[in-house]
């Protein structure tokens, strides 16, 4: 079993889906527990003398700053905070969301300005390598004092209280606790405001998404090649020359990894009747390319934030300083996540036009894409399918970044709206994997009218294994399950789609 020790070294996108994806077990390193055990000291030897009020420590929250809260009430205070802002509804969160969620918590507390106790993270660390995994709800955060709704479901169970899922049930949390032995952890002060200020939610929805969209931006290249191939397209767009002319790294990827997928294809090589390509062809390299610039600087923004301290107040042991200031406010995250789902709505929109013109019965492809139209509707109603979804993604990419409300009686009057970015960009994903669904489908089908001339050897590799769940289609037939099973293949399936170009 894999282990990783918590600040052993930054945190990636890439390390925390090898951390997920191979269930590694956490440990706290002995930087990890020192900086933790340091800054707990220093807070309970500050609190024994200090008499001035601290926000969230010996205060209030939110508006409610100004109220004093006498020594003995620290720990109820932190414990009322927690359960008065567990206030979340709506879709849960994915449970593989969650625990990005708890890995971010413990990263981000183990540097040694939040004040926690060592118990507290070490529950959490328990928690996730027992798959205790809470249930948290997508509705609630405004993503600027942290992501505070959520992260109270998140740590209820620390308490005792909340759900979880526990051994694919769905359980209350006292009996996870009692069956696993762990008693409630009783918290300190300022421990509560650590541990629900921050924007874990919002970032483990941006690492999650950035996952989904590198995977997307590979398979979007190979079904674009098919469709390309199947179209009887041009390569010369693609050509080295013209990408390098116009600089932007992501088109001369694209372009590359067009001209590796169809290498040696009799299909691409063969002379063409027709001068050049409508743009959702010729223009791959341009649209798919801007959409991998967009995923790298989210990429930089997301990890700047998953190797930071972002609750409030934050201590500095060494400087005897306790600030309260905003690194909570999700304003970072929030501009990130609109923008790619914008960018990735960008690959479904120009995947239905590629869609469109396979079905439009032109370059000897039948109409409909079926032997007999008329008779038969062949695929015309995927291309509906489609347009649909694009259309839908066009509506969830109105920015979430550009809105705020006044909350807390105008002590909190700019919010980012990150979580609602963050939940708007994880619909996009899903809308644009089966908008590329529908283009394999489609492009698959188109293939096989130009027979016996073939692609190439990596196209029709691919085909071979996607015939093995969807059949070429001959005549009218049930055609959801073949989308649906297209849908599973592109997610499963996902490692046919992976460019090796020493191979």
């Amino acid at each position: 079993m894999k282990k990783f020790e918590i600040l052993s070294k930054p945190l990636t996108v890439k390390l925390i889906d090898e951390i997920i994806s191979s269930e590694a077990v956490l440990k706290l390193s002995p930087k990890a527990i020192e900086n933790i055990e340091r800054c707990r000291n220093y807070l309970d030897k500050k609190m024994e003398v200090q008499k001035a009020p601290i926000y969230g420590i010996n205060t209030g929250f939110g508006s409610l700053c100004n109220h004093a809260v006498s020594y003995e009430e620290l720990s109820q205070l932190q414990r009322n905070l927690v359960v008065s802002h567990a206030c979340g509804t709506g879709d849960e969160v994915s449970v593989s969301i969650v625990k990005i969620m708890l890995l971010l918590k413990i990263q981000s507390l183990s540097y040694g300005h939040s004040g926690v106790q060592l118990t507290t993270v070490q529950r959490l660390i328990d928690m996730f390598n027992c798959n205790v995994l809470p249930v948290v709800y997508q509705q609630g955060s405004l993503g600027a004092s942290g992501d505070l709704s959520p992260l109270a479901h998140l740590c209820l169970p620390l308490l005792g209280l909340g759900e979880v899922y526990y051994n694919n049930s769905r359980v209350r949390s006292p009996y996870v606790l009692e069956a696993l032995n762990w008693k409630p952890i009783e918290l300190k002060s300022k421990e509560g405001l650590a541990l629900l200020n921050g924007t874990q939610f919002m970032s483990a929805y941006g690492v999650h998404s950035l996952i989904q969209s590198m995977r997307l931006s590979e398979q979007a290249d190979f079904i674009s090649a098919i469709s390309l191939d199947a179209f009887d397209g041009h390569i010369s767009p693609f050509h080295e020359l013209i990408q390098k002319i116009r600089h932007h790294k992501g088109q001369i990827e694209t372009a590359e990894n067009i001209r590796d997928i169809l290498e040696k294809s009799e299909l691409i090589n063969r002379p063409k009747e027709h001068v050049q390509d409508p743009y959702s062809f010729r223009c791959i390299p341009q649209v798919h390319g801007a959409t991998k610039d967009t995923i790298n600087y989210v990429i930089e923004v997301i990890t700047n934030e998953i190797n930071a301290v972002t609750d409030n107040p934050t201590i500095f042991v060494e400087e005897d300083l306790i600030i309260s200031a905003g690194n909570f406010h999700g304003q970072p995250l929030a501009l990130a996540m609109d923008f790619l789902a914008i960018a990735m709505a960008e690959l479904g929109n120009i995947s239905e036009r590629r869609i469109y013109q396979l079905i439009s019965g032109k370059r000897d492809l039948p109409s409909f894409l079926v032997a007999e139209p008329g008779l038969n509707s062949g695929f015309m109603i995927p291309q509906y399918t489609a347009a649909s979804i694009v259309s839908q993604n066009k509506q969830l990419c109105a920015p979430a970044s550009v809105d705020s409300i006044e909350s807390s009686q105008g002590q909190e009057d700019h919010v980012s709206m990150g979580a609602n970015a963050a939940t708007k960009l994880y619909k996009v994903l899903k809308n644009t994997e089966r908008i590329l669904a529908l283009e394999l489908f489609n492009a698959a089908q188109a293939l096989e009218f130009r027979h016996p001339q073939k692609s190439s050897p990596k196209i029709e590799a691919l085909i071979s294994e996607y015939r093995k769940v969807v059949p070429f289609i001959e005549t009218d037939e049930l055609m959801y399950p073949h989308i649906r099973e297209t849908i599973e293949f592109l997610c499963y399936k996902r490692h046919l789609f992976y460019l090796n170009k020493n191979s």
